[in-house]
């Protein structure tokens, strides 16, 4: 028996102004199934988690519907609470970050880090709009970029070259809100200032809380320096107001995770558990963050900073997950990938897709494809061919010869306790979230049990008098065999698990008892668990999900080659400018991952003797490893440009469609290193 632990489990909040789709499920799935697997361990566990409920872009579209914030918050709570529910969460308090009870939080943490004098005031220059009246947050702010020259780039960094920058440094920058060309103002912010918590965020980076891969992106940023933390925002802004500053507000990324704790401290104050005791700094308490690879500088530096200044305890770990795609490409609107939550639960059962993304789920930041096809096959092959098909072939011969009655003994132990033998192995993947993995182990052992059912032959048995007694065996062997396999998935497919459960009449939501088999035992007659996925159904969600955006379907091309819609040219350039644009061809010699970088390759070419070092932003859709020896087209002449991650010294071309997936341009066989393109 495991000594209870008591744990305290957190998932990334969603912004309140849009509905979940796919993309957050993949997270939020994740973070559910080692919840339910703890619970079913016998541990204390507490799943909570709220809206993110303040911002910028709240304000807007509230404005934009002609609503108060408050109203669109609650309407959106509303339908992302419905979406969880239906998707089988098992959170026990989903609050909002708008809450009484996290702004005490949000006053009480910055009242202590004042109180030890991490926070700073210093005046800054700041982007305004005249038109609104307001200043603007960095994503509401475009412009050129003024590392590669790409048109209409955030305001914070550049999509196509990678670059960062501070938004005064973009080239004709404008208002996103009004359209107008903001000017620079003077404004006071506050500051918390990270430095002064260097050495113990260091020591708790490489302290075993965080993924080796995302201790080793964290530590780029201990440089000379650790930046301080802007943590104001002026008003116009929904959100809470700073003590004593009320035209000032907090920055929505100080009161978000904070609302971690708050929906937590309204669970103790409905449980009647100590709050103060479980956020303790020498508490044996556990408490498990959940989050894309997006946000990890937010919650790895900013959050255990805060908690720290304000004399909390620290996260036992932070679990980062990588991005979904969906057939193999980034999410898309006019593809019909772009998936909401709420119109996958309009044609397809939630399971299947949970035990897809656990099938597919490790414990590091790899990206997620949700291959429809595969899908389809996998849900097919695994759910209903392997698993489910254990107690429908075994649960007839039970109610035809055993009167709806388990026998009383297993004809083959040794096999019974093979499964069992197995049960530590796929607990350990469990734990350390490499559900693919415990799925894997899973999947064998269903393949065994089919196999057993298969050489027994049940059905052949039951036509032959007098061998009654044997057949129910058998049949018992299997049940139990899909009895055990079935409480390893319960936290995977919580629905099929409950349905199960009441066919077999018996609790498989904890694994105290999974190494006594259910003997002598009454079982209800058996309905279908889980049918068939249908490509219609597949085709019906994509469908949906064009015509909820309003997009229209693409276009069936009249050739090969044609195109669907005619496309959109940049301003035309003269001759003479183009022929300052020397092209050549190159030979990729290595390829490497950057480290801390998201989208980036570090490519070392060749250009005919000349060696140059480019950062290419297409990371996430060719491995290194494929691309080494291949030639491509680079822009020669092209001034290098200093970037987060080093110098860049050119531009590799590479053509994207409307999904931003690049494809690199490669000259025809026969080029060699150093041609020029004419």
């Amino acid at each position: 028996m495991t000594e209870k632990r008591r744990i305290l489990v957190t998932a990334a909040l969603p912004y309140a102004n849009g509905p979940i789709h796919l993309g957050h499920m993949l997270e939020y799935i994740q973070t559910d199934i080692w919840a339910r697997f703890q619970r079913a361990r016998g541990h204390e566990v507490w799943f909570a988690w709220a809206d993110d409920a303040h911002g910028t872009p709240i304000m807007l579209q509230a404005e934009k519907e002609s609503i108060s914030p408050e109203q669109l918050i609650d309407r959106m709570h509303a339908e992302h609470l419905r979406d969880f529910e239906d998707f089988g969460l098992s959170h026990d308090n989903f609050s909002s970050t708008h809450t009484e009870a996290n702004q005490g939080l949000v006053e009480r943490i910055w009242q202590r880090l004042n109180e030890r004098g991490a926070v700073r005031t210093r005046t800054i220059e700041q982007f305004y709009d005249p038109d609104r009246g307001m200043f603007l947050p960095d994503r509401f702010i475009r412009g050129n970029c003024p590392r590669c020259g790409a048109a209409d780039q955030y305001g914070d960094s550049c999509e196509v070259c990678g670059a960062t920058y501070d938004p005064t440094e973009l080239v004709e920058p404008r208002s996103v809100i009004s359209g107008a060309r903001p000017v620079v103002r003077e404004t006071e912010h506050f500051f918390v200032a990270l430095e002064d918590f260097r050495d113990s965020l260091a020591a708790w980076v490489r302290s075993g809380a965080l993924q080796d891969e995302v201790a080793n992106k964290l530590e780029e940023w201990f440089g000379d320096r650790l930046r301080d933390w802007d943590v104001t925002r002026d008003s116009p802004y929904f959100g809470f107001p700073i003590p004593g500053n009320p035209d000032k507000y907090f920055y929505v990324w100080l009161d978000a995770p904070v609302g971690y704790l708050a929906s937590f401290a309204e669970i103790c104050q409905r449980e009647g558990l100590d709050f103060e005791q479980w956020m303790a700094p020498d508490t044996e308490t556990e408490m498990h963050h959940f989050i894309g690879k997006d946000i990890i500088y937010f919650h790895c530096l900013f959050w255990p900073a805060m908690l720290e200044g304000a004399g909390l305890r620290r996260p036992t770990a932070v679990h980062a997950h990588g991005f979904l795609t969906v057939n193999g490409a980034k999410m898309s609107k006019s593809r019909g990938t772009f998936i909401k939550a709420r119109t996958w639960l309009d044609h397809l059962h939630p399971d299947p897709l949970r035990y897809y993304f656990a099938a597919k789920l490790g414990s590091g930041l790899a990206d997620i494809d949700l291959n429809l096809d595969d899908f389809r096959a996998r849900v097919n092959a695994d759910l209903v061919g392997k698993l489910v098909n254990i107690a429908s072939r075994s649960a007839g011969f039970i109610h035809r010869l055993g009167q709806g009655r388990l026998g009383p003994a297993l004809p083959d132990q040794a096999l019974y306790e093979r499964f069992i033998n197995e049960h530590q192995a796929i607990l350990a993947e469990f734990e350390s979230r490499n559900y693919h993995q415990a799925i894997r182990r899973i999947m064998a052992l269903a393949d065994e049990a089919n196999r057993y059912i298969d050489e027994h032959k049940p059905w052949v048995l039951a036509r032959e008098a007098g061998r009654e007694e044997e057949v129910i065996a058998i049949c018992t062997q299997g049940l139990n065999l899909f009895r055990i396999m079935m409480t390893w998935l319960a936290p995977v497919i919580p629905a099929t698990a409950a349905a199960a459960g009441r066919f077999l009449d018996v609790a498989l939501d904890r694994f105290d008892d999974i190494d006594r088999p259910l003997l002598d035992h009454p079982i209800r007659p058996f309905e279908p668990l889980l049918t068939r996925v249908e490509q219609t159904q597949t085709d019906a969600v994509l469908e949906a999900s064009r015509q909820s955006l309003g997009a229209p379907p693409p276009a069936e091309p009249a050739s090969a080659t044609a195109t669907a819609t005619a496309p959109e040219f940049a301003d035309e350039i003269d001759f003479g400018q183009f022929s300052r644009v020397d092209l050549r061809v190159a030979r990729i010699e290595s390829a490497e991952t950057v480290e801390g970088a998201d989208r980036l390759l570090r490519l070392k070419l060749d250009l005919g003797g000349v060696q140059r070092e480019i950062l290419a932003g297409i990371r996430g859709h060719y491995e290194p490893k494929d691309l080494t020896g291949r030639l491509t087209v680079v822009v020669a002449n092209l001034a290098p440009r200093k970037m987060r991650f080093g110098v860049s010294e050119g531009m590799v071309l590479a053509a994207s469609g409307e999904d931003g997936r690049p494809f690199l341009l490669e000259p025809d066989s026969g080029a060699e290193p150093g041609m020029r393109i004419r």
